[in-house]
């Protein structure tokens, strides 16, 4: 039986979640509380436009948000969007999928009796958020019940304490060692030490992901290399939460000797429910496809606001070292920017160090705290 251990630790702004399996990161889920990805939420919303070019509607949400409806997911399933829906009609849904890659959020119709209820119960009106959908912990908590919980941070144990009940075990101070916050971080990186010497490069575009393996001069032994390499591999696609068409070049091999990995890529890969293997493209290239439901962690971890909010995670991890001591973030235009948009990030630090911190704009350079000096 697999032994899962479920992490989370909540900083000013964020809550970072792990799922270790046996001892092995296998998940990693970086969340913004104050904008949450909308998935699972139960909404109320009405039908601006029907598409039958595209096979659905589009449908004005909570938050000026608009999300597009399929016609597989109306509530009248099996019949035209047109039959199945009208301009103006109040409709009660769930988020599927979250807006990602310029593309508002995927919705559905077909809700359980237990749903539906819910959505009827709430105020009038529409567009309307009902209630939020499960966080990572949650969703982990429920595919692992025999999972232990761990969470630091006081609030989020609070907030999580009636759902998960005795499942839950809250602490003072890190519940992350120093090898998944090391995990964690080589996430941001585009590139992956693979068992053997070599790298896999990892470059995701709006169209599709790619993966690149360098055998880092494996010499005559590229298929052994190349077969040890996979279970790494779709590991990292799991870890990064990497969606949609993903096309793996592995190292050096002709076609009829790629056709071999086949196999041991998609035993890699069967554990992780999202992701299928679909098999070579005509160029060699091995062609993986996996579930678009939550945003990739590259759209989480490579922004200003992921700068600032790392930032403000040591600041306050620095303020705990130094109660007395009051701190001065200076960083780019930008990433300060980014943490003031960001609603009760610098309040959430405020209530968790007893100091407000001041934050300075620099024209380059990372984020970097400083010790304000005393009058």
């Amino acid at each position: 039986m697999v032994e899962a251990l479920i992490l989370a630790e909540a900083s000013p702004g964020e809550v970072r979640t792990a799922l270790l399996l046996d001892g092995r990161l296998t998940e990693a889920w970086v969340e913004r509380p104050a904008r949450p990805d909308g998935v699972g939420d139960l909404q109320r919303g009405r039908v601006v436009a029907i598409s039958a070019a595209m096979s659905g509607a589009f449908v004005a949400l909570a938050g000026n948000e608009t999300g597009f409806l399929p016609e597989s997911a109306a509530n009248v399933p099996r019949q035209p969007i047109k039959q199945a829906v009208q301009e103006g009609q109040i409709l009660g849904l769930r988020v599927t999928r979250a807006a990602q890659a310029g593309k508002g959020p995927r919705l559905s119709a077909l809700l359980t009796d237990a749903e539906a209820a819910l959505i009827a119960a709430a105020p009038p009106g529409a567009p309307r958020l009902v209630a939020r959908g499960p966080c990572a912990i949650q969703r982990l908590a429920a595919r692992y019940p025999q999972a232990v919980i761990r969470l630091s941070g006081a609030a989020l144990v609070a907030r999580l304490r009636a759902v998960l009940g005795d499942r839950l075990q809250g602490q003072h101070g890190a519940v992350f060692d120093e090898a998944i916050e090391g995990e964690f971080a080589e996430l941001a990186e585009n590139a992956v030490a693979l068992p053997g010497g070599g790298v896999l490069h990892i470059q995701t575009t709006r169209a599709l992901t790619a993966l690149d393996v360098d055998s880092g001069g494996a010499g005559d032994g590229l298929a052994r290399f190349n077969e040890i390499a996979l279970p790494e591999i779709a590991r990292q696609i799991r870890l990064r939460n990497l969606s949609g068409a993903i096309l793996l070049d592995v190292a050096g091999l002709s076609a009829k000797r790629r056709q071999a990995l086949l196999e041991p890529l998609r035993a890699a890969l069967s554990p992780d429910r999202l992701t299928r293997l679909v098999g070579l493209t005509g160029l060699g290239l091995v062609e993986v496809v996996r579930d678009r439901i939550y945003p990739p962690l590259t759209d989480m971890l490579h922004t200003p606001l992921a700068e600032g909010l790392a930032a403000l995670r040591q600041a306050a991890h620095d303020a705990a070292a130094r109660p007395a001591a009051r701190l001065m973030l200076q960083a780019r235009p930008e990433i300060i920017a980014a943490l003031r948009d960001l609603p009760g990030a610098l309040d959430e630090y405020t209530a968790l160090t007893g100091h407000m911190l001041e934050l300075q704009s620099l024209a380059s350079g990372p984020a970097q705290n400083w010790e304000v000096p005393r009058d």
